[in-house]
């Protein structure tokens, strides 16, 4: 079977990493990466062997550059099967039009609306949604971290309401132009868009968010507390996030008190630009009292997605079911379970 032939529109945090991702699949190949400027980010693209295109008006500054270049945008876009869009926020709109116009399918990030493909996706809660659809788009990091885990709590056990507090990092490492910030600064538009988010997958759950952002690059905490349809033991939920997909324990008693510490596991384990694909529950701070459940998470805000975003393509060209799906990307970005 062919590969499918995948653009990705926007070589940056998250565009670099679905690239990287998407080239150590055997079902699907890179045909092209699109960068505006020739930075550092177009140099190692170049350098990586992926063909570069570029809006039309930035040809002469690449070639000035000495960076070969394949093409425009609109040349990547009609030369592949599917497009991930990792344009800045709020860019979508315009890219859908020249999406629909070529007759591409095409995926968004989570900084774009819901209304914008009217579909939202996340491999684990409602893969076959985007099944053989045009448009879908990848919800954000926070949100998937969130369903990570409370689809596999409703599903098992029926969730009655979720309140979650968000401790968010200020900024990507990367990024000098919003960090560092010295304070706390609380979300005071309440409750956040993070819930609402996760309701434009999981319509029926009732939760509620907030979010504070704290002087960190690294990753997010989210304190999540769960009442539950049943009583449970804290073993039983223990035993779900065990043997979830892209779901990691970890343990304050074996050294990983905080996220710096779950970040240099990740450089431990010989990840792709050190990420942390999976979302991080401390087992020693899981408690269940009663019917509510408390635990606190660590989400990698530039890795979790991208597994999701393979999946997300495989569903849209109609590949393979969900846990198939998810066990491929799995095992090729070396992920446990």
């Amino acid at each position: 079977m062919a590969k499918i032939k995948v653009g990705v529109n926007g070589y940056g945090t998250i565009g670099k990493r679905v690239a990287t991702a998407v080239s150590k699949q055997d079902d699907m190949e890179v045909i092209g990466i699109t960068k505006t400027r020739p930075t550092f980010e177009a140099k190692t693209a170049a350098a990586a062997g992926l063909p570069i295109y570029v809006p039309a008006e930035s040809i002469p500054a690449f070639e000035k550059a000495g960076i070969a270049v394949a093409g425009t945008v609109d040349d990547m876009i009609a030369a592949a099967d599917v497009i991930v869009d990792c344009t800045p926020g709020n860019v979508g709109p315009e890219y859908k039009e020249k999406y629909q116009k070529a007759g591409k399918k095409a995926i968004f990030q989570g900084g774009e609306e819901h209304g914008l493909t009217g579909v939202s996706f996340n491999s684990t809660a409602n893969y076959k949604d985007s099944w053989g659809m045009q448009f879908s788009r990848v919800v954000s990091c926070n949100t998937t971290g969130l369903l990570r885990t409370l689809s596999l709590l409703d599903k098992a056990y029926k969730i009655q309401n979720a309140y979650v507090t968000i401790v968010r990092r200020a900024a990507d490492p990367g990024d000098s132009k919003t960090g560092p910030v010295n304070g706390l600064e609380p979300s005071v538009s309440l409750p956040t868009h993070h819930g609402v988010d996760v309701k434009s997958v999981l319509p029926w759950i009732d939760i509620t968010t907030m979010a504070i952002k704290a002087s960190t690059t690294l990753m997010h905490i989210q304190a999540v507390v769960v009442k539950l349809g049943k009583e449970v033991s804290t073993d039983e939920v223990l035993d779900l996030f065990a043997k979830a997909p892209r779901v990691r324990l970890v343990s304050s008693k074996d050294g990983i008190k905080s996220t710096n510490q779950v970040m240099e596991l990740a450089r431990e384990l010989g990840r792709d630009r050190s990420d942390m694909y999976e979302i991080c529950i401390w087992s020693d701070g899981v408690k269940v009292v009663g019917d509510t459940l408390y635990y606190y998470q660590a989400v990698h805000q530039e890795a979790d997605v991208i597994p999701e975003n393979v999946d997300c393509i495989r569903s849209m060209c109609k590949l393979m079911e969900g846990p198939e799906s998810v066990a491929k990307t799995n095992k090729a970005l070396g992920i446990d379970h």
